[in-house]
Order: C-alpha cells, then sequence, then structure tokens
C-alpha cells in the first residue's frame, strides 16, 4: 500500500481538520490508489487477480469526494463561527464605551438644569445690589451686605459644580459665547467689541448653558463721525 497522505491541496483553510477526519481522508486515499494501481496489494484485487469494476472505483472516489466537500464545509462553519464572534465583540465593546461616556456625561452635567433655573436667581441677586448700591443708605446696608454674601456663596456653590461665567465686556464679539442684543458706533475700540453686557453668559465645564446678551460696537458711518467732529 502507498504511504501517501490525503489531505487535498495546499490552498484552503488556514485551521487544521481533526484528527479523525485526516484519518479517515487517508484511509479512503490509500484505497483508491491501492485499487487503482497495477500490481498493487491483494487487498486491491478481485479473486482470481483481476482488478476491481468500475464501479466500485466510482463509489469509493465519491466517497473520497464526500468527506472532502463535509470536511470543507466544516471548516466554513468554523470560519463564519469565529467571524460572528468577533463581530458580538466589537458590537460589546462599543456598548461598554458607549455605558462609560454617558455615565460620565451624566456626572458631569446631569445637574445642569437645576443650575440654570438657579441662574435667574444670581440675576436677580445682581440686580438688586445694583440697586441698592446707587440707592443705598446707612439704614439698609447691612441688607445689601447679607444679599452680597448670599451672591458670593451661591456663586462658590456653582463653581464647585463646573460653572463658570463667560467673559464677554472689552472682548472680540463671538457668537459662539455671546447674543448680540444691538449695535453702537464707536471710534474707542475696533468694529465687533463688546462695550456692555445685558445679562451674564455662563458656562458649564465645556458646554453651554446661556449665551451672554451684550451690545457690540461698529464703525460709525460718515454722518456720525461728521456729527461727532461738530460736538
Amino acid at each position: 500500500m502507498h504511504d501517501e497522505d490525503a489531505n487535498g491541496p495546499d490552498e484552503g483553510p488556514t485551521i487544521e481538520a481533526s484528527s479523525e477526519m485526516e484519518e479517515a481522508l487517508r484511509e479512503a486515499t490509500q484505497a483508491v490508489e491501492a485499487r487503482q494501481t497495477p500490481g498493487g496489494d491483494a487487498e486491491g484485487m478481485q479473486p482470481g487477480g483481476s482488478t476491481p469494476d468500475k464501479m466500485t472505483i466510482e463509489l469509493l472516489s465519491q466517497e473520497l469526494q464526500d468527506l472532502k466537500r463535509l470536511h470543507e464545509e466544516k471548516l466554513k462553519e468554523f470560519d463564519e463561527q469565529s467571524e460572528q464572534l468577533l463581530r458580538l465583540q466589537a458590537e460589546f465593546e462599543n456598548f461598554r464605551r458607549r455605558s462609560l461616556k454617558e455615565k460620565q456625561e451624566s456626572f458631569k452635567f446631569g445637574h445642569q438644569n437645576l443650575v440654570k433655573d438657579l441662574l435667574s436667581t444670581v440675576d436677580n441677586l445682581e440686580r438688586a445690589l445694583e440697586h441698592g448700591a446707587q440707592n443705598a443708605g446707612t439704614e439698609i446696608q447691612g441688607i445689601l451686605d447679607g444679599v452680597a454674601l448670599v451672591h458670593r456663596e451661591l456663586l462658590g456653590a456653582l463653581a464647585k459644580h463646573g460653572v463658570k461665567e463667560i467673559e464677554a465686556r472689552g472682548r472680540t464679539f463671538d457668537p459662539a459665547e455671546h447674543e448680540a442684543m444691538g449695535q453702537v458706533a464707536s471710534a474707542e475700540v475696533p468694529p465687533n467689541t463688546v462695550l456692555d453686557v445685558l445679562q451674564k453668559g455662563y458656562m458649564i465645564h465645556d458646554r453651554m448653558l446661556r449665551p451672554a446678551r451684550v451690545i457690540v460696537s461698529r464703525e460709525a458711518t460718515p454722518e456720525e463721525a461728521g456729527s461727532g467732529d461738530r460736538e
């Protein structure tokens, strides 16, 4: 009998077949070759020394092809299952990252709506302090000092949670941070410079809570410039 190994063509799936499959393929190939080789082993001969008939050879060849096909199908099935496992692992990793990002954002911005509600309180305290400073008498100075203390404590608490005021006055107008409520001609500063702040703006970490409402400078027209010179 021949000792050749019927492992199929060199090209094909990179994974190894099971030892049982390899043994079956080898034995089937050896049997077919022994029966087809003149002067082969006695096992490959019909009684009386005649060669096997054509039907027997075809049956054995078909058996060998069936085994090879089954082998290839199992390898293909294994590859498909491996690919599916890789997809599931990638989907799980994406889900884990999304969950972590959502958790971090919830920690940073979960109190955003509460802060927005508190900003109107900050505005009212500042208006009270501004009005009181203009009309303050000795009898209400103590009250104003108390209001100023509450205002500072509130701003300090907001700062601990990542809230900060947007700088506006004297800066170049930035539509990402400022909301222009009007323009005023000015020769003292460059155009698009914030002249006045009507309402302060605030950020929470790197996210906008509300923009600063501002008055912006513009170039004076010839008529406005001439009027200024006459004055």
